[in-house]
């Protein structure tokens, strides 16, 4: 995995060089706050699956620029589940509440770096209640023209009956092809999560197509490498930014 995502970012950056848009649609997320006293809001949709098996969530991600250099995010998602002998099934999710802070940002060279902690909260209808959850990640992103490319990563505690504490990582890299488009790729990995879990790999491509000044289309898809199995992640969401 450390020798992959260097090679990775080596072969994309060939195809570049206004930065990039980062973040949403992919996994990996970015430095870079929304604007002081602007919102960005996604009504979005994801989900992961392998065979009949599928987990799915939908609803709103909240992005508010509280001061410069820092945003404040909540994540609303309600939550499905589909298994081959029970069909399908939802209810809410866990609600998310993070707050991005800039410390590191040199507008010339344009490198940036933030850490975004956020708590997951246990309000899903779906799972038995369990202790609430911290994900502490520190994200760096290095832009050159219309080419961006950021990644990082963290540790998440995740308490609870055989539940283990675990880190996460990404990479990515996006271009600016002008007239409202812009496309990216990426690789991301977790380790288990689980007493007896695998570690996991995302890789996907995703792009997002500017539709007015203040309303953007985003989606991001790709395969899933978990269990010693391949399966299916994906991304689509409408932006609102304001």
């Amino acid at each position: 995995m450390i020798r992959l995502i260097p090679a990775v970012l080596g072969i994309l950056a060939l195809l570049a060089a206004a930065p990039a848009a980062a973040g949403p649609p992919f996994i990996t997320d970015d430095p870079e706050p929304t604007d002081v006293t602007h919102w960005e809001i996604y009504a979005f949709g994801n989900g992961q699956g392998e065979g009949s098996s599928a987990d799915a969530d939908t609803g709103l991600d909240l992005n508010y620029g509280a001061i410069r250099n820092v945003q404040l995010t909540a994540t609303l998602p309600l939550s499905f589940e589909h298994e081959r002998e029970s069909g399908w099934r939802g209810g809410t999710g866990d609600l998310e509440l993070a707050v991005k802070y800039r410390f590191l940002h040199y507008e010339k060279s344009g490198v940036s770096a933030a850490v975004f902690p956020r708590v997951f909260l246990p309000t899903s209808t779906l799972q038995s209640c369990g202790p609430l959850r911290l994900l502490m990640p520190i994200w760096l992103q290095k832009d050159w023209g219309r080419t961006s490319a950021f990644g990082g990563g963290g540790y998440e505690i995740n308490p609870g009956p055989g539940n283990r504490d675990f880190w996460q990582e990404g990479a990515a890299v996006t271009h600016d092809f002008g007239h409202g488009f812009s496309a990216g790729a990426e690789i991301a990995h977790q380790g288990p999560d689980s007493d007896g879990g695998t570690s996991e790999i995302d890789a996907g491509a995703g792009v997002i197509v500017h539709l007015s000044r203040i309303a953007s289309f985003l989606a991001s898809a790709g395969p899933t490498w978990a269990d010693h199995r391949t399966g299916y992640h994906f991304y689509a969401s409408l932006g609102l930014n304001f």
